[in-house]
């Protein structure tokens, strides 16, 4: 009897560990969450902020809502988080506590960190940072194109932005473009930041302080022509700046005198609508791809700072977005470019970033690669996008990426706006002028 109730114990001892499996191996993240503006810290102290704890070996998401200042979050599974921390005030509330007028109808402060390993207990200080909520918007970027043997493969990408105001503004003299930073994972031939991401401060001939965190460094830049007030965009209205501003979803005759087409027109878009296009083909001693058509009805956009033949957005993912206006083409042609932080000398024809400061930035959009593996270090700052967007189904999907619909009012839709593009955007079918509901 006595063997038999030890038999019963081995056996109840091993199918224990076989259902639970080995214990999970757990970490705490000691969390400092402080307002950059340090004179916040009393005055905002009694409203909870919202943080996220994205896992990047599954994707399960923990979230929490915790006061500004020291907490330690516990028992979190050991491995990689992207953590966001988020925060937003009413006008009327952020009136009482600060005596400020924010002049818009809301206020959203944001602190990101991407890549957290938590391998064991580690302490990360985040501050929070108030983002400017701009009257135009980054409302879809189509840089994934459409399938490389039935679509247009990338010629039909294109960039919106949307009045999300209740008045008329103008387009005229608003500047777009994308950033440069570090785009492989791999990358080991330049100086880098604790974040990852290049360290400016590194570059030849850099000048001044604060070359990481005042600035962005933009691979191009574009401005929209205009008097002042040629172009005016209504309330709820949007442009579309085409790559190329073509129907591509028919024939079309390239500039080497052949007919291009597409297997399946359902899979691309119609940009012969486009509001302005960004046109290559009469840049001194470039040679256009064949798909570079002028089309007379568009306006072009000025071309400042370019590379490559046509202004092709990264299918991956690895681009970074920002708009901003209220500058003179004289102030933008005067800012300074710099090589990347190369280890190595740069070569002769090693190209120049543009510096923009971080406080010209009325939005910007943080596009990342849908496999985790090949995602890199954010280039924009929290205060501009404290998140990322990719396409889900990745390169030439025909996915956009959208912002999302807020609320209607009088038949106006208002877009999302958190400098979150994490919360602010999903992955949709590129449609033009269309809206994420």
């Amino acid at each position: 009897m006595k063997k038999l109730i030890l038999l019963l114990s081995v056996i109840s001892v091993f199918a224990s560990c076989s259902k639970d499996g080995p214990d999970t191996i757990t970490s705490n993240l000691n969390l400092n969450l402080e307002y950059a503006n340090s004179s916040y810290q009393s005055k905002l102290k009694d409203k909870e902020v919202s943080i996220k704890l994205k896992s990047l070996s599954n994707g399960a998401v923990t979230e929490i809502n915790q006061l500004p200042g020291r907490q330690q979050i516990s028992s979190l599974a050991a491995g990689s988080y992207d953590v966001e921390a988020t925060i937003t005030f009413t006008q009327e509330e952020f009136l009482n506590l600060t005596q400020e007028d924010i002049g818009s109808t809301s206020i959203t402060f944001n602190a990101s960190a991407k890549q957290v390993n938590l391998v064991q207990d580690v302490d990360l200080d985040l501050s929070l940072l108030a983002g400017t909520v701009g009257d135009f918007v980054i409302k879809q970027i189509y840089y994934a194109g459409s399938d490389n043997r039935n679509g247009a493969i990338y010629r039909d990408q294109f960039f919106e932005i949307y009045n999300n105001t209740d008045r008329v503004l103008y387009a005229d003299s608003l500047y777009f473009g994308r950033l440069w930073g570090k785009q492989s994972p791999t990358d080991d031939k330049h100086y880098y930041q604790n974040n990852g991401q290049f360290d400016w401060s590194k570059s030849l001939e850099m000048t001044g302080s604060n070359a990481n965190s005042d600035y962005v460094y933009m691979r191009d830049l574009f401005m929209i022509p205009g008097t002042g007030q040629t172009y005016p965009v209504e309330p709820g209205k949007s442009i579309i700046i085409a790559q190329n501003a073509l129907n591509h979803k028919v024939p079309f005759t390239g500039n080497n005198g052949k007919e291009v087409s597409v297997k399946d027109p359902s899979l691309t878009v119609d940009l012969s609508g486009a509001d302005f296009e960004v046109y290559f083909g009469d840049l001194p001693g470039e040679t256009p791809f064949i798909s570079d058509i002028d089309n007379a009805s568009v306006p072009n956009v000025d071309v400042l700072v370019y590379q490559g033949n046509d202004w092709i957005l990264d299918n991956l993912g690895r681009d970074s977005y920002v708009i901003f206006k209220g500058k003179t083409r004289a102030e933008v042609s005067a800012l300074k470019a710099y090589y990347a932080p190369s280890i190595n000398a740069p070569g002769a024809s090693a190209s120049k970033y543009t510096q923009l400061p971080i406080n010209w930035i009325m939005d910007g959009v943080e596009a990342q690669p849908n496999v985790e593996s090949s995602q890199i270090p954010k280039k924009l700052p929290a205060a501009v996008d404290a998140g990322y967007k990719f396409v889900t189904d990745g390169s030439y999907s025909s996915q956009a990426i959208m912002r999302k619909t807020s609320s209607e009012v009088g038949g106006r839709k208002i877009l999302q706006d958190s400098n979150n593009s994490s919360n602010d955007f999903i992955s949709i079918k590129a449609d033009p002028r269309g809206f994420a509901n």
